[in-house]
């Protein structure tokens, strides 16, 4: 089965496995290859003690010269029946057959020019039915037990009318155990048979589940880990491997090859009984790219930390956009008695600031405090807007969008309407296979929010130089999109804090410009992160949603 499927398609298990003709032919052919090995043994065997033994010799004696022909036909016959094995090119049942024919034949030769019964070479047929009679259908083994009593007996009738000594008492006894273990070896055939289906059946079964398990673990959501006693990561899925960046294929590898932090974490907690059994922590992606969350879960009893552990690794903008959609509903009962409680007294002060100002009897001085009334009034005003256009914002329209075009219309638009200089803006050369997948409307005000704080903060330094590049994350082919300045850069106390509402290290702003663009990349499974610049200056960086999860599909 290929793990790599799409999430829309449907595991089939196998059907139920019975004992198919395919399969079960390959015990036979085992069995019948180890036979052909034992009857080129044998051959061998006897021409090697007839040619280094001396008169008389122990095989052969009767007929030397018979008999080393005999037996050299016979060797030729075992390396046929081999390559016949090979090739396969005659049915197992036809070569069977055929090769105890000449078993038979060749050993009742052979064993009459040796010396009769007294020689033991007609116990090889005990070998060779007994062996054959677990590959032939059930009702043959009989068949050609009783041939081969015919050929023992028949030796033994014609080495007497030769006037040889015959021992037909020990011919019989021979042609009995003959019989008993071709019946004996039906029912351990039949024996063999049934073992041999219920482990294929087995087999397909574990196979099934296995692919099943597989199936199951590199489909979901969650992305998971095992990691062994020596932290060597033993099992793996894809998402698991894309939050770490790493490659798919991390199985048998170091934890600390893809995450030096969760290794040196769990390293801590296995020594540690203080720390709790299910730890959470937060993890830094590759490039500060991603927040991610850790829960260990040992699997082994009684507590016992040095054994596996199961890792379930989670992003937190998943869970952030839970927590976010918490947050609109409240923000929306919030801004509905803000919209009516402040916003109509604002306005009336507003509008009696303005009259006043218009009035004959205002003097200068009179008149810088009507133009702070309205000022102050528009920036309260300013204030509630943006908390009503957060509080309304749904979950938007996500689109498959072409990154390279839509910033080239965007970088024009602001700069017809900030009125910027040649040079101030600039847009580097995006792949024009790089798509994103995001509401447009919400990229545009995140976009123009960043753009313009870049575009005010970088103007304090004496000149304005806004840099917008886009990419995809090294080890995640994650797709981002990042605004950079020449600012004076952030200092630390105000980056913990920007991204909180009403937060603002500017006079005249209203603290909800970053809150408001943050909010709106979780709505969309992105991600706003700030970042020094390495030459001075501040990067924005948005992390956009991971386009081969969640059903990310073409529009």
């Amino acid at each position: 089965m290929n793990t790599e499927t799409a999430n829309t398609h449907s595991y089939t298990a196998a059907p139920q496995a019975v004992a198919r003709p395919g399969e079960t032919d390959d015990l036979r052919w085992r069995i019948l290859t180890t036979l052909s090995g034992f009857r080129l043994f044998v051959a061998a065997t006897l021409i090697i003690l007839f040619l280094v033994g001396t008169e008389p010799h122990i095989f052969g004696d009767r007929h030397p010269q018979l008999f080393i022909a005999a037996t050299i036909g016979y060797l030729l016959f075992s390396v046929v029946v081999l390559l016949g094995i090979r090739y396969r090119n005659l049915s197992i049942t036809t070569l069977v057959a055929g090769s105890l024919l000449v078993d038979v034949v060749a050993v009742t030769m052979l064993m009459h020019m040796s010396g009769g019964i007294s020689t033991g070479l007609g116990g090889l047929l005990i070998v060779f039915i007994g062996v054959a009679s677990l590959i032939l259908p059930l009702r043959t083994p009989p068949v050609f037990a009783a041939i081969a009593t015919f050929a023992i007996l028949g030796e033994q009738l014609f080495s007497q009318v030769g006037g040889l000594p015959v021992n037909y008492p020990a011919a019989g006894l021979l042609c009995g155990i003959i019989f008993m273990m071709a019946l004996a070896s039906q029912t351990l055939s039949k024996g063999i048979r049934a073992s041999e289906a219920l482990a294929i059946q087995r087999g397909v079964d574990l196979q099934n589940l296995s692919e099943l398990n597989e199936y199951i673990v590199q489909h979901l959501r969650e992305s998971i880990l095992v990691v062994d006693s020596d932290n060597r990561i033993r099992l793996n899925n894809a998402s698991a491997a894309r939050l770490l960046g790493a490659s798919k294929r991390l199985a048998g590898r170091p934890l600390a090859e893809a995450s030096e932090e969760l290794a040196s974490h769990i390293g801590n907690w296995r020594t540690d009984f203080s720390l709790s059994s299910h730890p959470e922590m937060v993890l830094s992606g590759n490039d500060s790219a991603l927040r991610i969350t850790a829960h260990l879960a040992p699997l082994v009893k009684d507590g016992e930390r040095n054994g596996p552990i199961l890792i379930f690794l989670e992003d937190s903008s998943l869970l952030n956009e839970r927590v976010q959609q918490s947050k609109l509903a409240s923000l929306g009962r919030l801004s509905a008695s803000i919209a009516h409680e402040i916003r109509n007294p604002v306005g009336a002060m507003s509008h009696a600031a303005q009259l006043l100002a218009e009035s004959d009897g205002v003097d200068d001085s009179d008149k810088r405090l009507t133009d702070i009334i309205q000022s102050n009034s528009e920036r309260v005003s300013h204030i509630i807007d943006n908390v009503l256009q957060l509080s309304r914002r749904d979950s938007g329209e996500p689109e498959r969008l072409a990154l390279g075009p839509w910033l080239d219309d965007f970088a024009s638009e602001f700069l017809r309407t900030l009125e910027l200089q040649e040079g101030e803006l600039h847009v580097h050369d995006v792949d024009p296979d790089l798509f994103v997948r995001i509401d447009r409307s919400h990229l545009r005000q995140v976009m123009w929010n960043l753009c313009d704080n870049a575009v005010k903060y970088a103007s304090e330094t004496g000149g304005i130089h806004v840099e917008i590049r886009a990419g995809r994350l090294d080890g995640r082919e994650r797709p981002f999109l990042e605004v950079m300045d020449r600012g004076f850069g952030v200092d630390k106390a105000t980056a913990d804090k920007m991204f909180e509402p009403f937060f603002t290290a500017r006079s005249g702003g209203t603290g909800l410009g970053l809150y408001i663009s943050r909010e709106l990349c979780e709505l969309n499974r992105a991600t706003l992160l700030h970042l020094d610049r390495a030459d001075g200056g501040s990067i924005f960086r948005i992390v956009f949603a991971d386009p081969d999860r969640w059903g990310n599909k073409s529009s």
